[in-house]
């Protein structure tokens, strides 16, 4: 089994920590495998990034508000590309990973055969904001996701088959805008799994400080504040694994100091079923000596 981190990359075409990311990849690179959507080749200078780019036949107009077409190109090579990718996380130039390799690792073969995504009922009103174009859908269907998370293989192919099966619905939700922060988690219901899917935050993001209407914070300084949000969000979120958007000036070494901090955490928790094994040995042998002292001492 593998996960696909699928990156979806624009603008300058760069990955914002990209020497993290081989680091950070290179202890699991046995269980993942890379994918990159871009607009435009030409403006890829990273070899590393290049030798990880989806094929020029996958690639779709998208802009920011719409942004879909990228989501399911990606999702599609990526699902295409390998057969045993079973985790597929939504990623973009400005994540990083947050947690480390260690406990990535653990994250994964113990969730492995569920999605996981946060999502909800929307908090805006669809008549005044056309985003997915709610308004014009049930009122069951008015729900929000964020807009990155992790899909299993299985409901991956549930994207591809909405698609196919619901083309006019899926237009129509598609063409209000900001569709990505919806559509999945429509999909999902449409096919009864949405409770089925592990809701949590995989992907620490900071929305209470919004860069624009649309944006959450960009990390650019290593502040006090965004260490403590960073410590925080680690605590209360089990699944968070990423996070975003951070800046190509916020410092390497606070990154860093949370992945390398948490390996001696993760090594602990990874090696908890050795253990137990190995308590459990010790109580059978233990007792076994038991029972041979007693069966000895009535002879």
């Amino acid at each position: 089994m593998k996960v696909a981190l699928c990156f979806i990359i624009s603008y300058n075409h760069v990955l914002n920590k990209e020497e993290i990311w081989k680091k950070w990849i290179e202890p699991n690179k046995d269980i993942i495998n890379v994918y990159f959507y871009y607009k435009d080749l030409k403006k890829i200078s990273s070899p590393w990034i290049l030798k990880h780019v989806v094929d020029p036949t996958y690639i779709r107009e998208t802009n920011y508000y719409h942004v879909i077409p990228a989501y399911l190109s990606v999702l599609s090579y990526a699902i295409k590309n390998n057969s045993n990718n079973q985790w597929f996380c939504i990623l973009t130039e400005s994540c990083c990973p947050i947690i480390s390799p260690a406990k990535f690792r653990s994250i994964f073969f113990k969730n492995y055969s569920s999605s996981i995504m946060n999502w909800s009922n929307i908090w805006w009103n669809v008549y005044l904001q056309k985003r997915a174009n709610l308004s014009l859908l049930p009122k069951k269907y008015h729900l929000a996701n964020d807009p990155y998370f992790v899909l299993k293989r299985e409901d991956v192919n549930y994207c591809f088959q909405f698609t196919h099966s619901q083309s006019l619905l899926f237009k129509t939700i598609c063409d209000g805008g900001l569709a990505n922060e919806s559509l999945f988690a429509i999909i999902f219901s449409l096919f009864n799994r949405l409770n089925k899917i592990k809701k949590g935050i995989t992907h620490i993001t900071d929305w209470s400080r919004m860069t624009s209407p649309t944006s959450p914070y960009l990390f650019i300084e290593g502040s006090l504040k965004n260490i403590k949000f960073i410590e925080s969000n680690l605590q209360q979120h089990k699944y968070a694994m990423f996070i975003r958007k951070i800046s190509p000036d916020f410092p390497d070494y606070i990154l860093n100091r949370f992945i390398d901090k948490l390996d001696t955490i993760k090594e602990e928790e990874y090696d908890e079923d050795k253990r137990y094994f190995i308590k459990f040995l010790f109580i059978i042998i233990m007792i076994h000596f038991f029972l041979f002292y007693l069966i000895y001492n009535r002879i």
